[in-house]
């Protein structure tokens, strides 16, 4: 039987709520900083299509904040995050994207985990709210689970 876990062909959009401290920062860091359309949205929230899955921004002051973080690989990493695992290309297009309009980087991008299975390319920042992103990418996608 195929399933997302066999076929990532087949995997569902996945869906993400997080507070943010203003709307219209969010609207600027997700919409144009990082490019991702936006859809339906009222006073209080704004959702995006965040390559291809939905993620809101609710407006939520107090729950915004630093995340805790952890040692992985010599750095600190956020432990509150989310992202994307994109094709390499994509990846070295927006670190470079980001690095020209001036991102502070939790994490520089960087090749962690070198000349292991899961050896991946990746990058941390904040948004405008605190909140952490992890931007990924393999150069061969089925070492995604590699252990």
């Amino acid at each position: 039987m195929l399933s997302p876990a066999t076929n990532p062909a087949l995997l569902s959009p996945f869906h993400l709520a997080f507070p943010v401290h203003d709307l219209a920062a969010a609207r600027a860091f997700y919409g144009e900083l990082l490019g991702c359309p936006e859809g339906r949205s009222s006073e209080d929230w704004v959702d995006f299509n965040f390559y291809g899955h939905q993620i809101v921004a609710h407006l939520a002051p107090g729950e915004t904040g630093p995340a805790q973080r952890n040692a992985v690989d010599g750095h600190g990493v956020p432990v509150r995050h989310f992202g994307i695992v994109l094709p390499m290309p994509e990846w070295e297009a927006l670190a470079e994207r980001l690095k020209a309009r001036g991102i502070a980087f939790v994490i520089e991008p960087y090749t962690r985990f070198k000349g292991q299975p899961g050896e991946q390319a990746t990058m941390f920042f904040l948004d405008p709210s605190g909140n952490a992103l992890e931007i990924k990418a393999f150069a061969d996608i089925t070492r995604l689970f590699a252990r």
